[in-house]
């Protein structure tokens, strides 16, 4: 008579003798300060129930090249004690430790569920709803890799980057050692083009950002799994072709090399041209442009409009499900940056449209969050612009935008205020009036015609948030109404009286 299966749920320390049929979802070395190692990992039962599992340094040998990570398989027997360690893969409050009486059969289960993570939302992250003993599973993409610290002597390597997930929402991560050197060696390789999305295992979550785990953590980049071939398909079609950007100052700490430097890939294929200029341009172009955001620019439409993550289409009712432009079913519309802002350069200015995932990034917090502690204070109005917004304003920073002078402005795709950054972009890549077709060729980092008609930008998807909203305006979609409420000519660039750039204010994420 054979004996019964055990549910996974149901461990306690009453017994000894369990039997459990799972697949070991993970499993990990762990090197302690005096060099002992020993084994965990994560089971996973039918039901879908999970626990840690220990096995100690006197049973390694045994059981080290037994043990292989998705196997599934009948275990006999552990002894079982609360679970107590430091950093905790899963919910359940006890632990099994292997015995030397325990035994394991590999055996083909057909009722477990596939392998999955378990990700941790970054809006949780960033109000400090996390446990603290708990580790987590990361998903993301990079939106910018912002400092790096090389292997020397006393130092290890470490490279903290910024992920961004699809509600816009940004986080710190620092990545050390194998797994820093695993990020860098993949951005600098010339044959990786394009967004990078990651996937970190058993990461540390404190304070608003994450680290890998010394021991456990697996980090996988843009590889061909599920996960992270779905986050990328739901990424705009432009921040899928556009690699991140790596900023100035952690360009000074690495000498790994790369085909072009940050600034190139800012550039790259876009018109480098002074604000004064945009008043000439008359179709849809692709430029980059040194300025200081100065103030906001009012209109019925508000701070924010209400719509789903993954795509720019504005709800028809902020209340009730629908079905979204781009097919999605949207059970619950949410609050989602549009922000129209003058910006100045000398003594020209012109509107910029900031859209939901820079305005986070610098923010720090998604227009839902910020729309609800409104609320929660009291203040209902949707046309209030709340405090925090004014850290969007006297910003001296790089952007590249796709201006638009249909509709007199510039609707920004990307931007970078770190001061080196900006200043070799004006200093070196920013064409003046009196400038030769040939001198600007020089500053190029490529050949390529990088003037760019309206034709070729609207090849660039159907989720890329200026082709949806101001290419094909309709009832449907938030819009600019080019005749309401601006004071600056239709050429889109005016005079200002004697106005000077504000102090730039550096946008610091915390390490």
């Amino acid at each position: 008579m054979s004996r019964k299966v055990d549910s996974v749920k149901d461990i306690n320390d009453s017994k000894e003798t369990w039997r459990l049929a799972v697949q070991i979802m993970d499993v990990w070395s762990v090197v302690n300060n005096k060099g002992i190692e020993h084994l965990e990992m994560i089971v996973i039962d039918s039901l879908g129930d999970r626990i840690q599992v220990l096995i100690r340094h006197d049973h390694l040998l045994k059981w080290k090249e037994v043990i292989k990570e998705n196997m599934t398989c009948i275990i006999n027997n552990g002894s079982v004690y609360n679970n107590d360690f430091q950093w905790k893969v899963c919910d359940h409050s006890k632990k099994i430790v292997f015995l030397g009486g325990t035994t394991m059969k590999a055996i083909e289960l057909q009722n477990i569920p596939p392998k999955g993570y378990f990700f941790k939302d970054f809006g949780e992250i960033l109000q400090g709803k996390c446990k603290t003993d708990r580790l987590e599973d990361i998903i993301g993409a990079v939106s910018e890799i912002n400092h790096i610290q090389s292997n020397t002597p006393g130092k290890k390597v470490v490279v903290f980057v910024v992920l961004k997930d699809l509600k816009g929402n940004c986080i710190n991560c620092n990545l050390w050692e194998i797994y820093g050197s695993k990020i860098l060696a993949y951005y600098n390789d010339p044959k990786n083009n394009g967004a990078i999305v990651i996937l970190l295992t058993h990461a540390m979550v404190k304070d608003g950002q994450v680290s890998n785990a010394w021991s456990g953590s697996k980090l996988l980049i843009n590889e061909d799994i599920p996960e992270i071939q779905d986050f990328m398909s739901k990424l705009p079609t432009n921040e899928q072709k556009e690699k991140p950007t790596q900023s100035a100052k952690s360009l000074s700490n690495w000498s790994g090399g790369s085909q072009y430097s940050p600034v190139e890939r800012f550039v790259h294929n876009a018109k480098c041209m002074s604000l004064s200029q945009f008043c000439k341009i008359k179709h849809e172009t692709l430029c980059v442009t040194v300025a200081t955001t100065l103030k906001f620019v009012v209109s019925k439409y508000g701070w924010f409009y209400y719509g789903y993550t993954r795509c720019s289409s504005k709800a028809p009712n902020p209340e009730k499900a629908y079905e979204c432009s781009c097919g999605q079913k949207v059970e619950q519309p949410i609050p989602r940056y549009k922000i129209e802002i003058y910006v100045s350069n000398g003594e020209s200015k012109y509107r910029f449209v900031f859209w939901d995932s820079e305005c986070a990034a610098i923010l720090g917090m998604t227009a839902e969050f910020m729309h609800n502690s409104m609320v929660e204070n009291g203040e209902d109005d949707p046309m209030v612009y709340p405090d925090e917004l004014e850290m969007l304003l006297n910003k001296k920073m790089a952007f590249r935008v796709k201006v638009q002078p249909t509709f007199s402005q510039a609707s920004v795709w990307k931007l970078c205020d770190d001061e080196a950054f900006v200043k070799e972009i004006e200093n070196d890549y920013i064409v003046e009036d009196n400038q030769s077709k040939t001198e600007y060729a020089k500053l190029v980092p490529n050949k390529e015609n990088l003037e760019t008609s309206a034709q070729t930008l609207s090849a660039s998807g159907e989720n890329d948030p200026e082709s949806i909203i101001l290419m094909t305006p309709a009832k449907d979609v938030v819009i600019a109404d080019k005749g309401e409420e601006v004071d600056f000519e239709a050429s889109g660039a005016t005079q200002l009286s004697g106005t000077k750039p504000s102090k730039k204010v550096k946008i610091e994420p915390s390490s």
